[in-house]
């Protein structure tokens, strides 16, 4: 019970909906996808190596793409030391993904994801065949922060304060 009223505490300090709130405790999806090097990656093995940031973003090299992946690469070395390991998930295929990592020095994984499944996997809405921006935070396995309407500048930030809130939880 403790535990439920700190989450919801925590939440509504970031402002989550109810929405956010009850995708939390849910097991993350499991499932294998193609990076931007054509490389498979395995959801299950990565979130045995720790935390998992898995942010979704519309279209590569756009402009609000661009900074929430930005914010990301900005703040990559508190993220690593954190123990976050960073997964971008668009609808765009490998290639595009590549152009976009290597344009703005992206050190984490871009995963192409143009046949929908991840998107589907962890139930984002598209528009147009757009993933529509949200985030993911999975701890042993399970999605312990949603964001429905993930910030573009500020996509570090928050992700970081919920991590603080949870070391004090």
């Amino acid at each position: 019970m403790w535990k439920s009223l700190l989450c919801a505490g925590i939440f509504s300090a970031f402002g989550l909906s109810g929405e956010d709130v009850e995708r939390v405790g849910q097991q993350a999806p499991v499932l294998k996808a193609v990076d931007q090097d054509e490389k498979e990656v395995d959801f299950a093995e990565l979130y045995k190596k720790g935390k998992v940031l898995v942010y979704f973003y519309p279209k590569a090299d756009t402009p609000g793409c661009t900074a929430q992946s930005c914010s990301l690469r900005d703040a990559y070395e508190t993220l690593t030391d954190a123990g976050v390991i960073v997964v971008g998930v668009s609808t765009d295929d490998s290639k595009a993904q590549k152009r976009f990592q290597k344009k703005y020095n992206l050190p984490f994984i871009l995963v192409a994801d143009a046949d929908k499944k991840v998107v589907k996997a962890f139930g984002v809405p598209t528009t147009f065949g757009f993933a529509k921006r949200q985030a993911f935070l999975i701890i042993d396995g399970k999605i312990a922060w949603y964001d429905s309407s993930a910030s573009t500048k500020k996509q570090a930030e928050d992700v970081l304060g919920i991590l603080e809130q949870l070391k004090k939880g």
